[in-house]
């Protein structure tokens, strides 16, 4: 791919012509191929949501709870479903006259908006899908690191007459921090490369085009597979810089994991 990205190839042309710089420059000279990073912005804030949601349930999870076990199944199943299959479930979801609007109906909401058809709409359906869907992977770390932290810790917190959100703030975030930080990483690059929820969903219409659907497009629509290179080498890099400085900023402490 690196090399493909110093060529003008347009993916079947047996000759692959050197460019040089010349696919970067492009990149970083053309304003509409990094503005679709802002649609980034909707997945970034769903991430928080997703982590926040996770932490929260797995947290209350992770101890006595009627049904917990159920609730657990509820949380993680859609994780194991095929993203195509969501998409197609959340598209009849979303639709005019679809299950949310019928929903809707029935509280007196009789005109609904375009879900999938307003921009203004249009990422926030698609992040909250994307809610939906992955917060059963981070559920699951979280719920597995909350449970290794030995009882004795929570059983010395009830001695001192610690309330839950003392033993959370001191026993149960410093002890899945690593965990936290992991969760965190995994959450910002899925957010800038999102690419299967509004690929299937909407193609990238309203508004709705993410960089990695524009570049399958550059690649496959426009035939410069060359340019597609450059820009997946660049969204590579932005993702391993932003991985970079969460650890720099949430080092790996080795007595930690001791």
């Amino acid at each position: 791919m690196v090399w493909y990205s110093f060529t003008s190839w347009d993916g079947l042309d047996p000759v692959k012509e050197p460019v040089g710089w010349k696919n970067y420059v492009e990149i970083f000279t053309r304003p509409e191929i990094f503005r679709v990073f802002l649609v980034s912005l909707y997945y970034l804030v769903g991430a928080a949501v997703q982590l926040v949601l996770a932490l929260y349930f797995a947290t209350i999870l992770s101890f006595s709870t009627r049904f917990r076990n159920w609730f657990k199944g509820i949380i993680f199943f859609p994780y194991l479903i095929n993203g195509v299959a969501i998409g197609l479930v959340f598209l009849y979801f979303f639709r005019p006259g679809g299950t949310l609007d019928a929903f809707l109906a029935a509280f007196g909401f009789t005109e609904p908006p375009l879900w999938l058809g307003d921009p203004s709409l249009v990422n926030v359906s698609l992040a909250a899908t994307s809610v939906w869907r992955y917060m059963g992977l981070n559920f699951v770390l979280f719920l597995g690191a909350i449970q290794s932290i030995p009882n004795e810790l929570y059983e010395a917190a009830d001695l001192d007459g610690a309330n839950a959100w003392q033993k959370f703030r001191f026993i149960i975030a410093p002890g899945i921090r690593q965990i936290i930080g992991l969760s965190v990483i995994l959450a910002v690059s899925g957010a800038l490369s999102v690419f299967e929820m509004p690929f299937i969903m909407t193609g990238g219409a309203n508004g709705s085009e993410t960089f990695v659907i524009q570049t399958v497009n550059t690649a496959f629509t426009f035939s410069k597979v060359g340019l597609a290179s450059a820009m997946a080498v660049v969204l590579l890099i932005i993702v391993l810089l932003i991985s970079w400085v969460q650890r720099r900023i949430v080092p790996d402490e080795r007595g930690d994991l001791v």
